[in-house]
């Protein structure tokens, strides 16, 4: 989820199947997360300030060498705190829209999930709803 002042709340994802193979990666590396943080900022056409929980992969060391190089602020979340963390409210309301269904393929499961993504992103008050429920100022406090 972004937040560009001044601007709606964007929805920007890069959903990702990996193979279903003994020993595969079953997530994001930190190429995966700078791939889409790229994405991202071709996007906006402007400077981003990220704000990472704990995930290891987000502490990675190539991850932490891309933010320092280029244009990425990095503000990282206390241990221990997904009530801080707007990404929670998103993905509880991704489950609750998919809740109940089966899905029979792996591809199935990818099309729901694109839908509901999709749905989602064109609903920015949605987006709103996840980062105000934080509690954190969304906006950039006025220098005195």
């Amino acid at each position: 989820m972004l937040l560009k002042t001044g601007g709606e709340s964007r929805l920007i994802y890069r959903p990702r199947s990996h193979p279903l193979l003994k020993g595969a990666r079953e997530s994001f590396s930190w190429k995966d997360y700078r791939d889409l943080l790229v994405r991202a900022h071709i996007q906006l056409g402007g400077p981003i300030v990220v704000v990472w929980d704990n995930l290891n992969t987000h502490l990675a060391a190539g991850l932490n060498r891309y933010e320092a190089e280029h244009w990425l602020t990095t503000i990282r979340l206390p241990h221990a705190a997904p009530d801080l963390n707007p990404a929670e409210g998103f993905w509880s309301l991704l489950r609750r829209a998919m809740a109940n269904t089966a899905f029979d393929t792996p591809d199935d499961l990818d099309r729901i999930l694109r839908r509901e993504l999709r749905r989602t992103q064109l609903r920015p008050h949605l987006i709103d709803g996840c980062l105000t429920a934080t509690g954190l100022p969304l906006t950039q406090p006025t220098p005195p």
